[in-house]
């Protein structure tokens, strides 16, 4: 293998262990359910995020997110139905005690601490505030709830803690102007946004380009091999030998690679930070521009072949070919770009399009050789995304992998190595994302399929490739569902697209009785000429 394929595929299968991140999540979730905080009479609203938009002097001013507690009225869905409400501060500041001014209708200010939230919802009520905003002394939003033995749970005002630096900027808006109000709405999400269509279509389409290149790639290897056998040439060249630049998993590093990926997350997990994300930023963009540039290679080598075909030597690359010379400066280019301008509000689609073409080099030059590797790939892969998604929070009191996706603890938005689409009817914003791992993983089983069918000359309808997508992609539209159904928390996508991809390919080849040979071989027998060796045959 030259020097330049051996870089390829050293990239490439370093991607693979950082797009082992199977997750699918929708950014900004409104309500949290806690158990730790029952509900009971007079304390049993869910937590909700808070639009608290002020206005200054009748003008609109800075809109600021706080979260609903879990006492008092619940506040309106609809911004028409907020009413623009002046606002105080109490008077004492923590509203520990009854308020020395009475207030009507106004919305009281008051700061976090020396004595329980519902006294201060009730000193605030008692002196005829109409709402109460609950400045913690934290950056981050805290839920208000009740204690054990509260009684005094008849309040009947809405309560909102706002973060620090919110309070401190109402603060010099009191200081400053004549008149600042408020208006308290919590806006729904809907049930279903148009991103979550796109980004769908968007998982549907990688994996179908990708297979389809995958198998044209196998089947024009097939057709040279049986060229070869034809000629009676007595040296054939093997096809597994690593000399097409195709890696295939076995049955040990598809379990490895569970474990691989396990501990990889742990490490994202303990040492998140800005500059550890700045790093996975930077292996990002290096698997991105490898991607990116296979991808144009191989679509503009049918128009420049010429270029694709004539090489030249390049010291520690070995040769490269002059269309790969002209493609990488842009590949390069379009990637620092991103990276430089990547909290820019266009810049998911740069990163959908680097992610995208390493998703697809991946899936072509990975490759799951038949269905027992591809099933075990999978089942362990199952198991892993349950596990992290769910059975973490008992052993680290939170959901590892909500946490490494979203990158809470680095201060940024997450980690680079997932799709996402910006949520375009959804008040609250943010994205619609999924993990590479959910394209990824089930499309090798779908290319693997593909491979098949053309080298055994099925059509669509007796094929095992149209099945298995249409099975995938009703598993990831179950996820979609189950994601909503849960009020946007996070969701294992391969709990579901699993058990629907997995489960169609081994019930469609036991009733076709193409199981076992699917299961080991991995591809249909070939007629062997009689004047070719037999062993020849079987390379």
């Amino acid at each position: 293998m030259d020097s330049l394929r051996f870089l390829r595929i050293l990239l490439v299968s370093a991607s693979i262990l950082l797009v082992s991140l199977l997750y699918t999540v929708t950014a900004g979730d409104i309500v949290h359910q806690d158990d730790l905080a029952p509900k009971k009479p007079g304390c049993e609203n869910d937590f909700v995020l808070v639009k608290v938009q002020t206005w200054i002097d009748g003008t609109e001013d800075a809109e600021f997110v706080g979260v609903g507690a879990r006492f008092g009225r619940r506040i309106v869905s609809k911004e028409k139905n907020a009413n623009q409400t002046h606002v105080v501060f109490a008077n004492p500041r923590d509203c520990c005690s009854p308020l020395k001014t009475k207030l009507i209708g106004d919305v009281v200010i008051v700061d976090r601490g020396n004595c329980r939230f519902t006294a201060k919802a009730n000193n605030a009520e008692a002196a005829g505030a109409s709402a109460l905003l609950i400045i913690n002394n934290q950056k981050e939003l805290y839920k208000m709830v009740c204690e054990p033995d509260e009684t005094d749970l008849d309040i009947q005002i809405p309560a909102v803690m706002l973060p620090q630096d919110a309070g401190a900027t109402l603060e010099k808006m009191l200081i400053n102007s004549s008149k600042v109000s408020v208006q308290l709405y919590s806006p729904r999400r809907p049930a279903v946004d148009v991103a979550e269509v796109f980004l769908w279509l968007m998982a549907i389409g990688t994996i179908l380009c990708a297979s389809y290149w995958s198998a044209w790639s196998a089947r024009e290897a097939a057709i040279e091999h049986d060229k070869l056998l034809k000629d009676a040439i007595d040296e054939i060249p093997s096809t597994n030998d690593g000399g097409s630049g195709v890696v295939e998993i076995n049955t040990l590093s598809a379990i490895c690679f569970v474990f691989l990926a396990s501990g990889f997350l742990v490490v994202l997990y303990k040492l998140m930070s800005y500059w550890f994300v700045e790093l996975l930023v930077v292996v990002f963009c290096i698997g991105g521009v490898e991607g990116l540039q296979t991808c144009l290679v191989a679509l503009l080598s049918r128009w420049f072949q010429r270029a694709g075909d004539s090489y030249i030597k390049v010291p520690f690359l070995g040769p490269i070919s002059y269309l790969t010379l002209a493609v990488s400066p842009f590949c390069i280019v379009f990637a620092v770009l991103w990276a430089v301008y990547r909290e820019r509000s266009l810049a998911w689609i740069g990163q959908d399009v680097l992610g995208i073409a390493l998703i697809i080099t991946v899936l072509q030059i990975v490759h799951v050789p038949n269905l027992k590797v591809g099933t075990v790939l999978l089942s362990c892969a199952f198991l892993y995304d349950i596990f992290w998604v769910f059975v973490s929070k008992k052993l680290f009191h939170e959901s590892v992998m909500i946490v490494v996706a979203r990158g809470d603890k680095s201060g940024e938005d997450g980690i680079p190595m997932l799709l996402k689409i910006p949520r375009m009817f959804d008040p609250w914003g943010g994205y619609s994302i999924i993990g590479f791992g959910d394209i990824l993983l089930p499309g090798l089983l779908i290319a693997f399929a593909l491979r098949y069918d053309w080298l055994a000359n099925k059509t669509l309808r007796t094929g095992y490739f149209i099945w298995a997508m249409v099975a995938y992609g009703l598993g990831l539209l179950i996820t979609y569902v189950a994601l909503n159904l849960m009020d946007g928390h996070g969701q294992p996508a391969l709990l579901y697209i699993v058990p629907f991809t997995l489960g169609t390919m081994l019930t469609l080849a036991r009733k076709r009785d193409d199981l076992w040979i699917l299961w080991t071989k991995g591809e249909p027998e070939r007629a062997c000429p009689h004047h070719v060796r037999l062993e020849q045959c079987s390379e």
